[in-house]
């Protein structure tokens, strides 16, 4: 009985030390052979220890020990006998500044969390005298992540999960394909899987999403907006101006006004707005405007909101994909001739070309050969038009929540769904 009290007392204390122990001396230790350098942050509420680290990145993988660029990655560390969430984020990680931010799978798995900023989103770009976005690509952003994964898997050895939320989704998702035992869960949130510039699939689901009598509301809104133009277009232009908001790369503001109506319907569906709340046409300009400028974005294709997300379009009309509008029902009232796509957010003097092959590769390999999956889709949001379609061939599973938009996410999935994907993800990460 003693040995056994003393056994019990040995594993509690070996237990508390793994709970306490600082990784500062495995960051210092790491950081002197796999450049990259580190800060301490505050810690948090839920965190015993966070740190910002910046990793030298090669420009370009393909080309090792050429120009690099510096990338932001976010450390919170709970303790090593707990596995990983990794997130892959597709933007700027500017959210994860915040020491109480956790992924939703960081709380469910009681996890160590990192937070990835996307190559080519500031800070962590290249140096003006080596920017260059031909390296702006999926095969160097799954590098990125697979060099972070290689250093940090020396200090935890538990097992990891990949995620992200939209672009980052798709990030998960082609970090997999590049990678495949990295990490041994991935779970893409609301990620669609393009397979061109004007994804068709994304115009059929406008037409049969919702309810005919919402649907028919919506583009009685866009047709009023458009027809009529002449009357809202002076509010829109004072509301752009005081906004700061130019539209010269679309071809001028009335161009810009036209867009911002047809990416009506689809940022509708997106954020998951009321119906009811689509105003009656005898509001006045004002109010008309201000409800367009609150579901699409009068900064959605200005100049400025392009250069704010310009790797974004690059990386879509490059290798992504991305949507069109289907101007068939509002053609009297537009200036385009044909559906517009997104090639005017092209960075000045770059030929972009679209190439969708490593999509089609990351879509087969989806299909038909990764393990331990898990796609979590909004049944609203027109970015799950496009998204995974399953084979009976992996594990993987793809959940659909009714009626839910781009802002869907595993813990607000309804309960046997929510229950079936967190015991799933449970059982893989034992």
């Amino acid at each position: 009985m003693k040995k056994v009290n003393i056994l019990m007392a040995f594993l509690l204390f070996i237990a508390i030390s793994l709970q306490s122990q600082s990784i500062k001396q495995d960051l210092d230790r790491l950081s002197k052979q796999h450049s990259f350098t580190y800060e301490i942050l505050e810690s948090g509420d839920e965190f015993t220890e966070r740190f910002l680290l910046w990793f030298e990145q090669d420009l370009n993988h393909q080309s090792p020990n050429g120009a690099a660029f510096k990338q932001r990655v976010f450390l919170s560390h709970r303790a090593l006998d707990r596995p990983m969430v990794y997130v892959t984020e597709g933007y700027w990680a500017n959210y994860a500044e915040n020491p109480n931010y956790k992924n939703e799978l960081t709380s469910i798995l009681d996890a160590n969390q990192i937070v990835v900023e996307h190559r080519y989103f500031a800070p962590s770009l290249p140096d003006t005298s080596i920017f260059d976005w031909q390296y702006l690509t999926i095969e160097n952003a799954a590098a990125d992540h697979h060099r972070i994964n290689l250093v940090l898997k020396e200090i935890y050895k538990k097992k990891w999960l990949a995620t992200g939320i939209s672009k980052g989704g798709q990030t998960a998702m082609y970090y997999k394909y590049y990678y495949p035992n990295d990490v041994s869960v991935t779970v893409p949130v609301v990620a669609p899987l393009n397979f061109s510039k004007e994804e068709k699939r994304v115009y059929r689901h406008l037409e049969n999403v919702g309810t005919a009598e919402c649907r028919e509301s919506i583009k009685s809104y866009q047709i009023e907006m458009l027809k009529n133009k002449k009357k809202y277009l002076k509010r829109f232009k004072k509301l752009a101006k005081s906004e700061g908001q130019t539209y010269d790369k679309v071809g001028g503001i009335e161009k810009g006004y036209e867009l911002t109506v047809l990416e009506y319907s689809f940022a509708f569906w997106q954020w998951g707005r009321s119906c009811a709340k689509i105003p009656s046409f005898d509001v006045g300009a004002d109010r008309m405007i201000d409800h367009l400028n609150n579901i699409a974005g009068i900064n959605w294709i200005s100049d400025q909101g392009i250069a704010n997300q310009q790797p974004f379009f690059y990386q879509a009309m490059h290798q992504f994909g991305m949507y069109g509008y289907d101007i068939s029902p509002f053609e009297e009232w537009l200036s385009f001739d044909k559906n517009p796509t997104f090639e005017f957010t092209f960075p000045e003097g770059v030929e972009v070309v679209y190439n969708p092959e490593t999509h089609y590769k990351v879509d087969c390999f989806v299909r038909h050969r990764a393990q331990n999956m898990i796609f979590i889709v909004g049944g609203i949001d027109p970015w799950g038009a496009p998204s995974v379609d399953l084979s009976l061939e992996t594990n993987s599973l793809k959940i659909v929540k009714k009626g839910g938009s781009h802002t869907t996410r595993i813990l607000n999935l309804p309960k046997k769904d929510r229950e079936l994907v967190i015991s799933t993800i449970r059982e893989w990460m034992r």
